[in-house]
């Protein structure tokens, strides 16, 4: 019994509140938005799965959400905390590189497509 006790694990001294990174004297309604392209369901009920689109560079980026999170009502500079809720997971992508411009200007050729005499 002493040997579970052991292995119990020990409860943790809460953490000390960080500030979240941000440009001095911005607030979270004046940081630049992503743009929503479109909205899935997500695998289990209750959760969804966003595509947002960087409008600079075109970066997508897919993400994986619950539907509602519990969290603080939003501070002086309009944060919230949302402690230890896992409010989800996010992948992006760097845009596909353009084709040179020399492969844009000429037209695809048909596949299959007898020449006309």
């Amino acid at each position: 019994m002493a040997a579970a006790q052991q292995q119990a694990p020990q409860p943790q001294p809460p953490a000390q509140q960080q500030p979240a990174p941000q440009q001095q004297n911005a607030t979270w309604a004046e940081l630049p938005r992503m743009q929503l392209e479109r909205q899935f369901a997500g695998p289990l009920q209750d959760t969804v799965v966003q595509r947002w689109r960087d409008p600079v560079d075109g970066t997508v980026c897919y993400i994986y959400l619950p539907i509602s999170a519990q969290h603080t009502p939003p501070g002086p500079a309009g944060f919230m905390q949302y402690g230890a809720n896992i409010i989800g997971s996010i992948s992006c992508l760097a845009p596909a590189p353009s084709p040179p411009a020399s492969a844009q200007k000429r037209a695809p050729a048909a596949r299959g497509a007898a020449p006309n005499p």
